[in-house]
């Protein structure tokens, strides 16, 4: 086990040498792991396929130049001295020299005048390496779509028309050139040439078995390179395949103690070294992970309040309930009515606002968003509030840009907010205080702030007063006739919004507060 563990560690190490791929997108690590040994395997064949080229192409010059010089020396010779000059320059060349007289029959061939200078491999006698070999040949020719090329065949009569080079000679005067294919698969190259002007041809014939060596040398040094890097391919493969299924699986077991619920501190990884996909799922997995806590802690927070605030109407309207039989005074009787029914509203007040409280989140993250002018939402709320004598005998000064307001967002939510602060504002306002409204651009986004002239938040508790169930409320003000949600449903929207809702001081340094509500300008873009 120990030692299983120092080589796990060692292999860790060797990894963090390569963190820096960390950085790289999965999707490129993935097509360099599996395209690296192809691409080199398919430019190598290509290679091989041009190298032979190159090389038949050399030897075709090497070949036309050998013929017609080895023509004009025998064009001036005798027989005699032609048989000599055929049988040397074959041994040295390695060729078979045929000379042709002017009515196509053979004349001298330097395999009969001498021993041959090369010999053609017997396919019957090739051991399996050679047969691979040759097998390998035609994949190759296969791949890269090589013209066929004719089979080399010794014809059994021995006349100048049956090799087209030696025609195609005769008729144009010039050296010509074809390309054949031996038994063993090595190329033979003939080349014809006249020689001196009484109608008699050259005929040389070469095998060129050191192409195919050659070639066949450098595709065993590709086939060792495409093995290379298929090992490192890999090596590789396993290396971004432990660096994408470890990080998964420790996402996995953490969101799965998440689920589970046994593990309350579970720590979801975040990696922060890692810049590609699997660090993002990461990263996202986490801040979801957070945010689903808060969203848990939200409502148990959220249900103790909500049991709390219904708990002490309920105890107040059973009590008078209970008393109401036992007194006989129609007067007491009276009051005790109006306390149930002063709780059974203020209940039912705290349902419907605990209600659209708890469903604002979920509404506004399936809503969406619309242009909305907040210079003319404003306007059309405080006139209506004015019509219907809502606010309470105070007066609401507006200070409204003439350009406008741009926003985005859901209107009758929008219109929530305004209405919660305007409520707040104459909540607090002194009896013919003035409560102003501005609204302006700064910068990107858009301001809408709502002064009273009551008696302002201390500092310490300006953001106890979004609190859900806050319940400081002025002291002339009937007991109960608000449930303490209104600023923190507005936040919410707020904050749904990408906005900001806070409580300040005056500008002025007066006595009253002012809460400011910033949303995003709309741009033309997003109009």
């Amino acid at each position: 086990m120990a030692d299983s563990a120092r080589r796990r560690d060692a292999f860790d190490q060797q990894l963090r040498r390569f963190r820096w791929s960390n950085r790289l997108s999965i999707t490129p690590r993935i097509l360099a792991v599996n395209i690296l040994p192809l691409a080199l395997l398919g430019g190598g064949v290509f290679y091989l396929d041009g190298y032979r080229k190159q090389l038949l192409a050399e030897r075709y010059k090497m070949a036309r130049i050998e013929v017609q010089i080895t023509a004009e020396a025998l064009a001036g010779a005798s027989r005699q001295r032609q048989e000599a000059l055929m049988v040397q320059i074959g041994k040295e060349q390695r060729m078979r020299l045929r000379m042709f007289d002017a009515e196509g029959n053979l004349w001298a061939d330097s395999f009969q005048l001498a021993e041959p200078a090369f010999q053609f491999d017997d396919p019957t006698d090739d051991k399996f390496s050679d047969d691979f070999a040759q097998m390998l040949d035609r994949v190759f020719d296969t791949i890269v779509g090589a013209e066929p090329i004719p089979d080399y065949i010794e014809p059994s009569v021995p006349d100048a028309d049956v090799w087209p080079e030696l025609r195609r000679a005769r008729e144009a005067g010039l050296s010509q050139i074809q390309l054949r294919d031996a038994p063993d698969g090595s190329p033979v190259i003939n080349a014809a040439a006249p020689v001196g002007l009484n109608g008699a041809t050259l005929l040389t014939t070469r095998n060129a078995l050191d192409i195919t060596l050659a070639v066949r040398e450098a595709r065993t040094t590709l086939g060792v390179a495409v093995l290379v890097a298929l090992f490192g391919s890999i090596l590789l493969s396993l290396y971004m395949a432990r660096t994408i299924v470890q990080p998964l699986r420790s996402l996995a077991s953490a969101a799965i103690k998440v689920r589970q619920g046994r593990e309350r501190d579970v720590e979801v990884p975040r990696l922060p070294e890692r810049l590609d996909e699997i660090g993002v799922l990461a990263r996202a997995v986490s801040d979801m992970t957070n945010a689903l806590r808060q969203r848990i802690d939200a409502v148990d927070h959220f249900a103790a309040d909500v049991a709390h605030e219904i708990k002490n109407p309920l105890a107040s309207l059973r009590g008078a309930l209970e008393s109401m039989p036992k007194v006989d005074d129609p007067q007491l009787r009276g009051q005790l009515m109006a306390i149930a029914t002063h709780d059974v509203r203020r209940i039912d007040r705290l349902v419907s606002e605990i209600s659209e409280a708890s469903r604002i989140d979920a509404e506004l993250s399936r809503a969406t968003f619309e242009p909305i002018d907040l210079v003319q939402l404003v306007s059309a709320i405080v006139g209506a509030r004015e019509h219907r004598a809502e606010n309470d005998g105070k007066r609401i000064a507006l200070n409204l840009p003439r350009t406008g307001a741009p926003v985005a967002g859901v209107p009758i939510r929008l219109e929530r907010v305004i209405e919660n602060l305007l409520d707040n504002a104459v909540s607090f306002s002194p009896p013919g205080g003035t409560i102003t409204v501005t609204v302006q651009r700064n910068g990107a986004n858009v301001e809408l702030s709502v002064c009273d002239q009551g008696p302002g938040i201390p500092e310490d508790a300006r953001e106890k007063v979004f609190r859900r169930f806050h319940s400081e409320r002025p002291d002339a003000e009937a007991f109960g006739n608000h449930s303490g949600l209104g600023l923190a449903i507005a936040r919410t929207i707020a904050e749904a919004h990408d906005g900001s809702l806070v409580a300040l001081g005056r500008d002025d340094g007066g006595p009253g507060a002012c809460l400011l509500l910033t949303l995003p300008q709309r741009t033309t873009a997003g109009a």
